[in-house]
């Protein structure tokens, strides 16, 4: 009997940074590789919907893989942006405490910077910080020089280039409906009808906010593998003047993220945020009626700010496989040794710092999807 070849050695669902990460390990590993992605374009949510930064490793618990990813895959980003013309710069960001108790945590949060590997950081006092960013309103601060700015569009470019050139496919307008097993091989259902389907030997589900969806079609993945999603929505407001600002600038972090802070693009335009609002559906509108909000929120390290020169910009959403009040969560890569499906890979709650861990993460999922294969 002759045996049944598969159509792809590997499906990667979802074209965000991640996927298309895996993408690339995959095909220049010698498999052949499709992208199938639900939206029209190539990283159109929570790749494309954020503060483009580009983290050191700072706030992310010893050990965990928040930790390990984003320290190995900075040093690795900055190397890939500049062999392959990708526009970034290194300009460095400060995180400012205000008060007794707020300049106290900057010494926790040092720490476990350095339990992660990240030893650059500098302590300014509040001369030191005035000499930096004369226009701040800070007692203490935490200089991080490694942290930077990148065009992820350019980045997510850059590497379909790269699949592609490796023989990778994409397709888009593509929504998986089903995986099922026929054989050793998987069945991948994705179109408007069953016939639209492809066979693989094995698929890396990267599909960030509807990763759990999709998982919840892989036929034989139980329950207790596939995560409950909670969708944290992260607002930005946009600046209509030039700011006194040359780093970025971070509050303390807060429940759910890192506190409304300021970013600079490329073209050294400031934005403001992101917020956090917890929500039920896929919604990017920006409340135009937040502007105060933001305003008061920006005023604790920049007096200055004119509130009405802010206006709406844009919104992310975050994937998070925790809730409102409980601790954050790590990014979670289950493989077959986890949930016993050979040729099955799920990432998880790969929120921030996912862009700056796109290329170690991708590699990590490329790898294991041939355990047991």
């Amino acid at each position: 009997m002759t045996a049944i070849e598969p159509d792809f050695d590997v499906v990667v669902i979802g074209a965000g940074v991640i996927g298309l990460s895996a993408a690339v390990a995959a095909a220049e590993a010698g498999r052949s590789v499709l992208i199938l992605e639900r939206n029209a374009d190539f990283g159109q949510e929570t790749s494309s919907r954020n503060s483009e930064v580009i983290h050191a490793g700072i706030y992310y618990p010893a050990g965990s893989l928040k930790a390990e990813m984003c320290v190995a895959g900075r040093h690795r980003l900055y190397e890939f942006a500049a062999r392959h013309n990708v526009p970034f710069r290194q300009c460095g960001k400060l995180i400012v405490a205000n008060g007794d108790a707020q300049s106290a945590a900057l010494a926790g949060i040092e720490q476990r910077a350095c339990a992660n590997g990240v030893n650059d950081l500098q302590f300014l006092g509040q001369s030191e910080i005035a000499g930096l960013e004369p226009a701040l309103n800070a007692t203490a601060g935490l200089f991080s020089p490694s942290t930077g700015i990148i065009d992820s569009h350019s980045y997510m470019m850059a590497l379909l280039g790269l699949a592609e050139n490796s023989c990778a496919q994409l397709v888009t307008h593509c929504e998986v409906s089903e995986i099922r097993r026929e054989g050793r091989l998987w069945r991948v259902v994705a179109g408007h009808s069953p016939d639209d389907s492809i066979l693989a030997r094995a698929v890396i589900n990267c599909a960030g906010l509807m990763a759990a969806s999709v998982a919840a079609r892989i036929e034989g993945l139980g329950a207790t593998h596939v995560p409950h999603m909670h969708y944290a929505k992260g607002a930005y407001f946009a600046y209509g003047a030039t700011v006194p600002f040359s780093h970025l600038i971070y509050p303390m972090p807060e429940p759910g993220g890192l506190g409304t802070h300021l970013t600079l693009d490329l073209a050294g335009r400031a934005r403001f945020g992101p917020d956090v609002t917890w929500i039920d559906d896929l919604d990017y509108a920006v409340d135009p009626s937040k502007k105060e909000q933001f305003a008061a929120s920006v005023r604790q390290f920049w007096p200055d700010v004119d509130a009405e020169r802010l206006y709406p910009d844009y919104a992310g959403i975050r994937p998070k496989i925790t809730g409102p009040g409980e601790p954050a969560a790590d990014f979670q890569i289950s493989g077959p040794d986890d949930h016993g499906l050979q040729g099955i890979v799920n990432l998880f709650g790969i929120e921030s710092p996912g862009l700056t861990a796109s290329l170690p993460l991708g590699e990590r999922a490329a790898a294991l999807v041939w355990q047991g294969v």
